[in-house]
């Protein structure tokens, strides 16, 4: 008796490239299949089939992922009211949470209210700090922040803190700075260093390109800005007396992260890959590490439930790419400040991707995947060109303050918005499938109460910059309603 298993194949002719391309042609009726090949704002290419002759090797190393937690779920503290704030920071760990991102405004209208380090205090009373990583979001007035914070975690040495300490990103998005943005950066950097020894384990500044993507931009842009960031802040805080490699390990890069899961999981890696290059060419070489932020670009107050929906494919690409903390927003964001239920399904996302799905559980799921690999390439070419680009203007204050990145925004933008209303690119809920019924979402009552603050004002001249104002994607069509 023969016990040799039987071939499935056996009795069929070998198929080719050729057999699979004509049943393709055939199922398309005749139509050639270039036609499903689509192309970004930014001119990048993604073809409906690649294979190993058109797939560059990406050669993106992740760094490797504890097998219980993955990633970093961080949850955004930014209720006016510090003992509103406190509440929701203590119920997010309660609820699953590992790390906070405490958004500081003194005005009340984008964040926190704090003036002070005993405000600070008040809203992250209760927090172990050398439990809970805990990062900040504070503008200009990051350097008095982070020294608040350090006072609060009073010396521990093992506090895992994140001043992300980010005047770019303020200066862009507001188009203007209190005094030269130069300033403010020699100032950030002179306010690491000097934490620097205290906390070994603290990452120091965050070199963002997310203001780049919710102006509008696309991947390439935000890899350059987050990529020129680097270099800048990597610059400032050589020159305050850290090594070059010290710099670049306690510089965390800030990403968005959008519902196009192949091209936010494609970003992250290629992400690392610019990492890599300039940290090499510094003589700096080791890991990168990447917060990334759910994009606020892509909610809709038509029909907010769908958000979730959006919400929970950017935490899965989030993850699938590589980040090592993922702040996912509410599905009311569009519309107010989150519910306590708003913000338990911020959070239950996550931990079920986590511990349900398993999506940390490989390191790097799109490693092989020649569609991702040349995905993850193309978007490291044109965000590297779009970096060397900025770098020829004189760097990222040159090039905000020349026009350059706001126009080269403004094109994807206006690009983007072209392909929203030719129907070419769809809004679930709102320009697709828009709802028959009503179903508002609630939010939570969030009054602004300004409080005394320190200036961030430093002497010299105000700079300059076209804002990167954020936008909606949804809000043309929401104002047609």
């Amino acid at each position: 008796m023969d016990d040799a298993p039987a071939s499935l194949a056996a009795g069929f002719s070998p198929a080719g490239e050729a057999d699979w391309l004509a049943l393709v042609e055939k199922t398309l009726a005749g139509k050639p299949l270039s036609g499903l090949t689509r192309t970004t704002p930014e001119g990048v290419e993604i073809r409906p089939l690649y294979t190993p002759d058109i797939t560059a090797p990406a050669a993106v190393a992740l760094p490797p992922r504890e097998a219980e937690r993955a990633w970093d779920v961080r949850a955004l503290v930014a209720h006016p009211d510090p003992a509103r704030a406190n509440a929701e920071a203590l119920a997010d760990l309660e609820g699953g949470a590992a790390s906070l991102v405490l958004k500081i405004d003194p005005v009340g209208e984008t964040g926190v209210a704090i003036g002070s380090p005993e405000a600070l205090e008040r809203a992250l009373a209760g927090v172990i700090l050398e439990l809970a990583p805990t990062a900040l979001d504070a503008g200009f007035l990051g350097p008095q922040a982070a020294d608040w914070l350090a006072a609060a975690a009073k010396g521990a040495p093992g506090a895992p803190l994140a001043f992300h300490l980010d005047p770019l990103s303020a200066f862009a998005e507001a188009g203007t700075s209190p005094g030269p943005v130069e300033s403010h950066i020699v100032k950030a950097a002179t306010t690491a260093a000097r934490l620097a020894d205290t906390y070994p384990a603290a990452s120091l500044c965050l070199a963002s390109g997310r203001v780049a993507h919710e102006a509008g931009g696309g991947p390439s842009q935000e890899l350059a800005l987050m990529a020129a960031a680097l270099v800048a802040y990597a610059k400032a805080l050589t020159r305050a007396g850290l090594s070059a490699p010290d710099a670049f390990t306690r510089i965390v890069l800030g990403l968005s992260a959008d519902a196009d899961v192949f091209v936010t999981l494609a970003k992250l890696r290629a992400a690392r890959l610019i990492h890599a290059r300039i940290a090499e060419a510094c003589g700096a070489p080791g890991p990168a590490r990447i917060e990334v932020r759910s994009s606020r670009r892509m909610l809709a107050k038509q029909d907010p439930w769908t958000n979730m929906l959006r919400l929970t494919a950017a935490g899965f690409a989030a993850a699938a790419g590589g980040a090592d903390a993922i702040v996912l927003g509410a599905f009311t964001d569009a519309l107010g400040h989150p519910t306590a239920f708003a913000r338990r399904q911020s959070r239950n996302a996550q931990l079920v991707l986590m511990e349900e799905a398993h999506a940390g559980r490989v390191a790097d799921p799109a490693a092989g995947a020649y569609a991702l690999e040349a995905l993850t390439d193309q978007l490291a070419r044109a965000g590297w060109a779009a970096f060397q680009a900025v770098e020829a203007e004189g760097g990222i204050i040159a090039a905000l303050a020349s026009g350059q990145i706001a126009a080269d925004i403004a094109r994807d933008r206006e690009a983007r918005a072209a392909a929203l209303a030719a129907g070419e690119a769809k809004i679930l809920g709102v320009t697709l499938f828009p709802p028959t019924d009503a179903a508002p979402a609630q939010v939570a009552e969030a009054k602004a109460a300004a409080v005394d603050a320190p200036s961030p004002r430093l002497p010299g001249p105000d700079g300059r910059c076209p804002p990167l104002t954020s936008v909606r994607d949804a809000e043309a069509f929401e104002a047609a309603q």
